[in-house]
């Protein structure tokens, strides 16, 4: 068994504050699996690579060079020596990392720096396919799940005072073609893995989603 809390569940369901709060909570480390696709698919946008060309974005990610480290409770990361921060969270960045995600090289690639970081420490690991795929022998599998347009409105107000202009209908369109393509791509789709404990947080506040699953954790 592996020491990993997987946390999955589709786009805006509220999991990694969940997972950041699980995981200081534990004494354990954060990991945003998401991120890592994200960095993948902004290399390959860096680079010029065009939407629908999956053998430009295979050529960019064997020649990334991606190191980890432990800082403030998080497994963190460069791309190339730089830190992509907030340049992974654009509306236009999520309109492209679903095609990046679904390519077989880039989720073998992303699955092994995953699995990677057992020697860090226990994990709290939030996802799409922590505990259907990457650890499906984890300690614990939790799902988390929410309305469409609560989710929406969530990622929209993540947006808030960034340069990108979306309204919250235009947000929920993209969500919803995400979770489309997420739970139908032939490679590890989004499911409800095997064993998993489902909550739905549509109008559970943050306090008490991370009581329910420190609960659980602890027995």
């Amino acid at each position: 068994m592996s020491r990993v809390i997987a946390i999955d569940g589709p786009s805006a369901s509220g999991k990694s504050t969940v997972a950041r709060r699980v995981a200081a909570e534990l004494g354990r480390l954060y990991v945003d699996s998401g991120a890592l696709y994200r960095a993948v698919t902004w290399r390959a946008m860096e680079h010029g690579v065009e939407e629908g060309d999956i053998e430009g974005v295979i050529k960019s990610l064997h020649e990334m060079e991606v190191l980890f480290r432990v800082d403030a409770g998080a497994v963190c990361f460069t791309v190339d020596g730089r830190d992509p921060g907030l340049a992974l969270r654009t509306e236009t960045l999520n309109r492209r990392v679903s095609e990046v995600a679904a390519t077989p090289a880039v989720r073998d690639q992303v699955v092994a720096w995953l699995r990677d970081m057992l020697p860090f420490g226990g994990l709290v690991m939030e996802g799409r396919d922590i505990g259907s795929v990457v650890f499906p022998d984890a300690e614990k599998k939790i799902f988390l799940d929410a309305d469409p347009e609560e989710r929406a409105r969530r990622r929209h107000a993540e947006y808030e005072g960034r340069d990108e202009a979306s309204t919250i209908g235009n947000v929920q369109s993209s969500l919803t073609l995400r979770d489309l393509k997420d739970t139908q791509r032939k490679m590890a789709p989004l499911v409800v893995a095997e064993g998993a404990e489902i909550l739905d947080t549509t109008s559970r506040g943050i306090d008490a989603v991370v009581e329910a699953i420190l609960a659980s954790v602890r027995g």
